[in-house]
């Protein structure tokens, strides 16, 4: 262990890599970097009704490629829950945390009967004496008096009033650690001395406070609470609306470099109106104190611009080399497939270019036949998206066998005519490779958004 800062990201693997979690990890990483630290990964899978081993992955390959190493870990979750058992223990054991059995209809019924306009929990529970059983939720016990208040390296001096504060969970009710209760705990037992992370964690500070106190952790780390990435309505970046994930940016053919490049921008500058840095100038230049604490804008043109930059200042070897590298790895995994089937190389791209075309393209005309042929189209797309959502482990036999489930439940007996909306509304073709390995190369969630945007077309008609 290193005597310099010691920093973490901690990213959930629910979904793809979030650009505002790139951004947190870039900074993290480069203040360790400067700093002599250490740069820990932490894989934060205590949601297990949402976790999927594909975005465990799809967390440790975007950083890669961002080209963000990191020290320690990557430490999971899941494997530290007796840590977490230890911690709830001794809580309720000195009073600090207790039993509660209140389901969420009682908690809001007793607020209507109060007339409370914002309804929460009102410590129903607190001293009923409760025995922490299965089926009940551990709450801590806040503060009645007295303020919570920490210095933020980016914000300043931030204070609560205690009674504000709710008794919070720790526990869910089926016995799994809630995230701030497991937070608290690994970032004490890692030694974490700098937590750097998005400002909508800045109203869960308080309470990790009140519990790190509780459970006797000793001096607190520093705090340093990030601006939110915003999008040019300057609305917070949501995967709903906007282009979210590392991961499509990768596949667009962005340079991982341009990328790490531009999210170092989002809320920070060298002082002066450069726009490139090399790597060892973000690191030696990068000051945590000078990050700004309002929203910063994250604009896909000004990201292209900074691209063209590093593309233009390839030789034109390198340029055929990346360009080459990146091709191969979107149409790789289905090379074997496509081999079988093609009869130029012209078409080895044009069949697989679902794949890595930043939009999809799909032919009018098949798509028109093929919702005339499938009177069951909607069914089976609403009834796939449905069934892909459930999917453990996102494999190609797997999607098969929740594709016939699907077909099933929408009425239609035969696979073919199950899988062809399928094909047409994530392919945006009729024919093509073998489905279920073209869906397994896709991934999950970019076949679910193409799903979902098929589903909006035969909404409007189109």
């Amino acid at each position: 262990m290193t005597d310099g800062p010691r920093v973490r990201i901690a990213p959930s693997p629910t979904g793809f890599f979030h650009v505002g979690t790139g951004r947190t990890a870039l900074f993290n990483w480069l203040y360790a970097r400067q700093q002599g630290g250490t740069f820990v990964l932490r894989i934060e899978d205590t949601d297990t009704a949402r976790n999927r081993p594909e975005h465990v992955d799809g967390i440790l390959r975007a950083m890669q490629w961002l080209g963000l190493d990191w020290d320690e870990g990557p430490y999971f979750q899941s494997e530290r829950t007796a840590l977490y058992a230890d911690a709830i223990e001794r809580l309720l054991a000195s009073g600090a945390a207790y039993a509660c059995d209140c389901t969420p209809d009682a908690v809001s019924e007793r607020a209507r009967q109060r007339g409370d306009k914002t309804p929460g929990y009102d410590g129903f529970c607190r001293d009923r004496g409760l025995e922490p059983l299965a089926g009940r939720l551990v709450r801590f016990r806040t503060p009645d008096t007295g303020q919570s208040s920490f210095d933020d390296v980016i914000r300043g001096t931030v204070t609560v009033d205690n009674a504000k504060i709710e008794d919070f969970g720790v526990r869910k009710s089926n016995g799994d650690p809630l995230f701030l209760l497991a937070n608290v705990v690994d970032d004490a037992e890692m030694a974490i001395t700098h937590v750097i992370r998005g400002e909508d964690h800045v109203s869960n500070t308080s309470k990790y406070l009140l519990l790190w106190e509780a459970l006797g952790y000793g001096p607190r780390p520093v705090f340093a609470h990030l601006p939110l990435l915003l999008n040019e309505a300057r609305k917070k970046l949501s995967k709903r609306r906007d282009k979210v994930a590392v991961e499509d940016y990768r596949d667009e053919g962005y340079l991982p470099e341009a990328l790490r490049n531009y999210l170092a921008l989002l809320g920070w500058s060298p002082g002066d109106d450069r726009e490139i840095l090399t790597l060892d100038e973000l690191v030696a230049e990068f000051r945590l104190e000078d990050v700004k604490s309002a929203g910063a804008i994250f604009d896909e043109r000004k990201l292209q611009s900074v691209n063209s930059e590093y593309l233009r200042a390839f030789t034109v070897d390198d340029l055929v080399d990346r360009a080459q590298a990146w091709l191969l790895t979107r149409w790789q995994p289905l090379a074997a497939l496509v081999q079988e089937r093609v009869r130029t190389l012209a078409e080895v791209y044009s069949m697989t270019d679902f794949l890595y075309l930043p939009q999809l393209v799909v032919d009018a005309e098949e798509w028109a036949r093929g919702v005339r042929k499938h009177p069951a189209f909607a069914a089976v797309l609403a009834a796939a998206s449905k069934r892909y959502t459930e999917i453990d482990e996102w494999k190609a036999a797997v999607i098969h066998d929740a594709t016939v489930a699907a077909g099933e439940e929408a009425g239609v007996a035969q696979l073919g005519k199950a899988q062809a909306p399928v094909r047409l509304a994530v392919t945006g073709r009729s024919v093509g490779p073998p489905l279920w390995e073209s869906l397994e190369a896709l991934g999950r969630d970019r076949t679910l958004a193409r799903l979902a945007e098929a589903q909006r077309r035969l909404e409007s008609g189109g």
